[in-house]
């Protein structure tokens, strides 16, 4: 029987909902706390995470409530590292075989590092969109020909989906400092676009699943015009 665990998290935050994949796609029974980015509880770097940033979790120790968290319990933060640890608890998300395990391991390290930066780039400093189509094509040729990332759904899927699914709306909605229009262009040359078919039959399957329609908050996501915090949360792996 695996440890209590309190995840502590926000909806506007695509590195947090990464583990919030993971737990539901374990089927890791967990306790949810929403941080407010924008006014942080006091404890919350003091007892959770000194670098007071989300996502963190509380591991073990007295179910307690989750505003009081109990010094027996392990403090863990950073997605990267958590996706790690619940497909170690759980002894799922991850392929049984070690070549397999590497391939989900190098899919997120190349998508999130040229992504993230694409993406943030085009939102927060009004760089052309079109960089994310050629990040795009680059990931896309990383897919087999079908299925999920590495074939069966794994960490590797949790990792990068949030960050297609914010991206997608942003660019759906023209939500960004790029040049207005901008967005919808090249979210229609994405829908349209017989070279982007490999992605958008990905996509489609990742957001199809219940694990992402529960933990994918497009309101909270994405609001216009854009917070410094929802910005921040882009830049960096975690807030």
């Amino acid at each position: 029987m695996t440890e209590q665990i309190t995840l502590y998290t926000a909806k506007i935050c695509p590195w947090a909902q990464r583990v919030e994949l993971a737990l539901q796609e374990a089927k890791v029974e967990y306790t949810r706390y929403e941080i407010d980015l924008e006014n942080k509880p006091t404890w919350y770097a003091s007892k959770v995470n000194p670098a007071s940033k989300v996502p963190a979790l509380a591991y073990g120790g007295p179910k307690v409530s989750p505003d009081t968290p109990s010094e027996e319990s392990v403090k863990l933060a950073e997605s990267g590292v958590l996706l790690e640890f619940v497909a170690d608890i759980s002894g799922l998300l991850l392929p049984k075989d070690a070549v397999s395990r590497a391939k989900a391991r190098f899919f997120i390290e190349t998508a999130t590092a040229k992504f993230s930066p694409a993406f943030y780039g085009a939102v927060a400093r009004g760089e052309s969109p079109e960089g994310i189509l050629t990040v795009i094509e680059t990931i896309q040729a990383l897919l087999p020909a079908e299925g999920y990332a590495v074939g069966e759904y794994t960490i590797a899927d949790a990792a990068i989906t949030p960050l297609f699914a914010r991206a997608n709306v942003a660019l759906k909605n023209d939500i960004g400092a790029y040049d207005a229009g901008e967005g919808v262009r090249v979210y229609n040359i994405l829908q349209s676009d017989p070279k982007f078919a490999r992605f958008r039959k990905y996509y489609d399957d990742v957001t199809a699943r219940d694990t992402f329609k529960e933990t994918f908050h497009e309101v909270s996501s994405f609001r216009r015009p854009m917070s410094s915090v929802v910005l921040t949360c882009l830049r960096r792996r975690s807030i």
